[in-house]
């Protein structure tokens, strides 16, 4: 089994700054990209960062030059570094990873439980 578990959601004021974290772990072969999205109440969920294998990286326009996502691949951990956050920015934000559990094996998307960062104006 997969686990993927986040952390370092919490409040903080507009302009802020928030990082997250989130821990793939269990039967892992290879990650291949891993990303944050969130969801904000009555909105549906929206791709805020990605970064794969290779360190390409993806970012929502809304995002750009204020989020930075990485990734520390010997740890299997991907982080959201959030600054000058914004109210707008409040949501549940869920890690997700690419993920191949053996070598024959293509890989599938698996989810974290989710983290809650709220950013009050």
């Amino acid at each position: 089994q997969v686990q993927l578990v986040e952390s370092g959601g919490g409040l903080v004021q507009a302009g802020g700054s928030l990082r997250l974290s989130c821990a793939a772990s269990g039967s892992i072969f290879f990650i291949n990209a891993m990303g944050w999205y969130r969801q904000a109440p009555g909105k549906q969920r929206e791709l805020v960062a990605s970064i794969t294998s290779g360190g390409s990286t993806n970012y929502a326009d809304s995002v750009k030059g204020r989020f930075t996502v990485s990734r520390d691949s010997g740890k299997n951990t991907v982080y959201l570094q959030m600054n000058s956050l914004k109210p707008e920015d409040t949501a549940v934000y869920f890690c997700n990873a690419h993920i191949a559990t053996a070598g024959w094996d293509y890989g599938r998307d698996y989810w974290g439980k989710g983290t809650l960062v709220t950013v009050s104006s």
